[in-house]
């Protein structure tokens, strides 16, 4: 594969603003101001990072996978991405990514989707539309506010014809992307709990999100 990838600067930790580890499984938020710098790191590799963006100012105004990839002309995204919003505007623009793999298009697990794809057995399973449901509540919002997300770092290839299949991640610990906020942001994430199919190795694991004050 191609390493086309990382264009980051040097970045410390101790000179960010924000640094959480997000444990395996677990929802996630914080809001990102205009200009500064968000890094997500796939701490242990192969770790499907279910994410969404809202306006901090509006909630109403938030991600939007169709306008990112029509903006793009391309399905996947990576270094150079402007992340649209449903209003047309640009929230973020990814500025590096060390993995080069990051769909857009198969959308988070849930409770119903696990049952039609792996059985009744895995029903009751925590799955990411229960984290993003479960997180963005923290702010006022309902499950009517869970739009479809970015997945970093999940493998999805998609054939000529249309067909997607989730396969094995090809990313590697310590692989990360980095966006410059272009309006104040939060960000939700739902580090994804699935053991049924390859997003994750079949084992999730923690991540980190990192926070700096523009270029400095």
């Amino acid at each position: 594969m191609t390493n086309f990838i990382a264009t980051s600067v040097n970045r410390t930790v101790e000179n960010a603003v924000q640094d959480h580890f997000i444990p395996a499984e677990a929802p996630f938020s914080t809001v990102v101001k205009k200009g500064q710098i968000l890094r997500i790191e796939d701490s242990y590799g192969q770790q499907a990072v279910d994410t969404l963006f809202y306006n901090a100012a509006d909630f109403s105004e938030r991600y939007s996978s169709q306008d990112t990839m029509r903006m793009q002309g391309a399905a996947y995204i990576s270094t150079g991405t402007k992340i649209m919003s449903n209003e047309g505007r640009l929230m973020a623009t990814m500025t590096a990514d060390s993995c080069g793999r990051h769909d857009t298009s198969a959308g988070a697990c849930s409770c119903e989707s696990n049952t039609v794809r792996f059985g009744h057995g895995t029903k009751y399973l925590h799955a990411c539309r229960d984290n993003f449901v479960l997180e963005v509540s923290r702010h006022g919002m309902s499950k009517r506010d869970v739009a479809p997300n970015i997945n970093f770092f999940m493998n999805v290839p998609i054939e000529p014809d249309g067909k997607m299949t989730i396969v094995d991640g090809i990313s590697a610990p310590g692989d990360y992307v980095e966006m410059k906020a272009e309006m104040g942001v939060l960000l939700v994430i739902s580090n994804c709990p699935q053991i049924n199919n390859p997003c994750n190795g079949f084992d999730p694991t923690p991540i980190r999100v990192l926070v700096w004050d523009g270029e400095a």
